[in-house]
């Protein structure tokens, strides 16, 4: 089968896009607003971008509660989402009023960062503590602004539980990081392989 995107004329039950575009990692966003709320929320369009360098990039559809946050004090945090984690994660997606905290009615404790004035799962596994570096809206081919707003962040202090450190890495069967699928879905990464990257030889 072949559509256009214009027409989005795929014949099926669920649009399919996010479910190509997977399995995606959950960018678990703590911020604090000026009037000093906390807030919590995930994103499934959420990625590393850069190492050197460390850059994050997460983005939604309009202004939500994460980038008026993240807006107004520069700073946020990428907590990491492990499966034991998953419901709850689930939990503050909740459209909660601006104000009110996802970290208590998903259950989670809020801990203070060391290097930047944000809000951090003390549950989770790692932490990325995060100052802003750019906020845009991406334009589409005819040159309109997009409705979707992306935050950039410099990584400048990273926090890891030592238990799910094995041997000088973080070992993901331990960890069990959860990735967005298309649809409602979700997975589990703690399956892991390894491929070495190929050297070209010598002619």
């Amino acid at each position: 089968m072949f559509y256009t995107t214009e027409s989005n004329r795929h014949g099926l039950a669920h649009d399919p896009f996010k479910a190509i575009v997977s399995p995606r990692p959950i960018g678990w966003i703590g911020s604090k607003g000026r009037d000093g709320s906390i807030n919590l929320a995930p994103y499934s369009f959420f990625n590393a971008v850069a190492d050197r360098p460390k850059l994050v990039m997460f983005s939604s559809a309009g202004r939500k509660h994460s980038q008026r946050n993240a807006a107004e004090t520069g700073v946020f945090t990428c907590n990491f989402v492990s499966r034991d984690l998953a419901e709850k994660m689930n939990l503050s997606s909740a459209a909660l009023p601006y104000g009110d905290s996802e970290f208590d009615f998903a259950g989670l404790t809020p801990k203070q960062a060391e290097l930047i004035d944000a809000p951090y799962v003390g549950e989770a596994f790692a932490v990325l503590e995060c100052k802003v570096t750019e906020i845009i809206e991406p334009k589409t081919l005819s040159g309109e602004p997009s409705e979707n707003v992306l935050v950039f962040g410099e990584v400048v202090g990273i926090r890891i539980d030592e238990a799910i450190v094995r041997d000088g890495r973080l070992d993901m069967s331990i960890a069990k990081p959860v990735a967005r699928m298309g649809y409602m879905d979700y997975s589990e990464g703690s399956d892991v392989f390894e491929m070495v990257r190929p050297k070209p030889q010598q002619g």
